[in-house]
């Protein structure tokens, strides 16, 4: 186990991320905070640092529990980091999803003309990609 490893590094090793380049570009546009304040990627992170990742619309909250700075299975990630995440947030993600998959009770059917219209006024008003995500 290692004493000190860049963010950048440590939060692709925990999954955060998909890649180091990835991550390194979310810091520098200020994505990414630990314990509150904005950093660089040569941030080197310490044991019991609070490390705020916003991902649209959500900001995630991870504690460090250990050092890494080789990537690990999934099965491993909790040796390294606990999500601390509230649930305020997380219920902002299931809403999301909610109004994103156009969910429709059941039993309702296909729907009307008049409904599909609305449904596409409401997706119009609320596009995805118009966000700056990566």
């Amino acid at each position: 186990m290692e004493e000190q490893v860049r963010i950048d590094k440590w939060l692709w090793a925990v999954r955060v991320f998909k890649t180091r380049s990835i991550a390194a570009e979310a810091i520098k546009k200020g994505r990414v905070t630990v314990n509150g304040h904005p950093i660089k990627s040569s941030k080197t992170v310490k044991v019991g640092d609070t490390v705020q990742v916003k991902k649209q619309p959500v900001t995630y909250s991870f504690k460090v529990v250990g050092i890494i700075g080789k990537r690990v299975g999934a099965k491993l990630v909790p040796d390294y980091m606990k999500d601390v995440t509230p649930d305020s947030e997380l219920e902002i993600l299931k809403t999301q999803r909610y109004v994103m998959n156009g969910v429709r009770d059941r039993g309702t059917g296909r729907p009307t003309k008049k409904e599909r219209r609305d449904i596409d006024h409401f997706q119009d008003l609320y596009d995805p990609m118009e966000e700056d995500d990566f």
